[in-house]
């Protein structure tokens, strides 16, 4: 449920060794949570205060699906149904985003992952080799994963309020219920892949913005 057949990739494409040293050398917050709960805002918000880049994988496809290509257009086509994009495509635009921007502090991955082969996928691209290990190789874990938790009516509710100022055509109830139900559905899998890893931080948004902000703050400092 949730997934599409499609020709786009399913992997991501291989990093070069220079590429991966720059991924582990910086911070990578995960910021997961459903559409509407206001994780998009926040994260900018973060970006600001403490120098990170914000990579939002929401605003990224839909700047794909705007483009005139074929790609764009099945791209756009598996949005409108609420479907989600395959896994290579979904690395290779957070990769690239990431390696465009060096000079950043870290990076904060909004809406990444969406399914549990995301996450392993991730760790699979930026994997690094152990000087004495049984195991050579080991993957690049974020640092932490921020997760949403939100109400499915407060979700709907801010949704379409967003949707009634003609911001995102993707924004009509039919299809945030259908991104809602690929959510949940695909979404616990990942949240016990982190909780193993003890990268969970749960922030609970239905509270004021302000206060919000404050519990994200708290998690990130406690990086530090």
């Amino acid at each position: 449920m949730g997934r599409c057949q499609s020709k786009l990739p399913q992997v991501g494409k291989p990093l070069r060794p220079q590429q991966k040293d720059l991924l582990k050398s910086h911070r990578i917050i995960f910021v997961m949570g459903g559409p509407g709960c206001g994780k998009g805002t926040q994260c900018e918000n973060m970006a600001a205060k403490y120098g990170f880049c914000h990579v939002g994988l929401g605003e990224l496809l839909r700047e794909e699906a705007n483009q005139a290509t074929v790609r764009g257009q099945q791209i756009r086509d598996i949005m409108l149904k609420g479907l989600l994009v395959p896994t290579g495509v979904i690395l290779d635009m957070v990769s690239d985003n990431m390696l465009s921007r060096p000079e950043s502090k870290g990076f904060l991955i909004d809406g990444f992952p969406r399914e549990l082969s995301q996450a392993k996928e991730f760790e699979r691209i930026v994997k690094r080799k152990r000087s004495v290990s049984r195991r050579p190789w080991v993957g690049r874990s974020p640092n932490i994963v921020i997760v949403f938790d939100c109400s499915t009516e407060t979700m709907i509710h801010r949704v379409l309020l967003r949707g009634q100022k003609g911001q995102r055509e993707d924004d009509a109830e039919d299809i945030v219920r259908q991104r809602l139900e690929t959510h949940y559905t695909l979404c616990e899998p990942i949240l016990a892949f982190y909780q193993q890893k003890n990268l969970l931080r749960n922030i609970l948004a239905e509270d004021a913005a302000e206060n919000i902000f404050a519990k994200c703050c708290s998690v990130i400092d406690s990086l530090q």
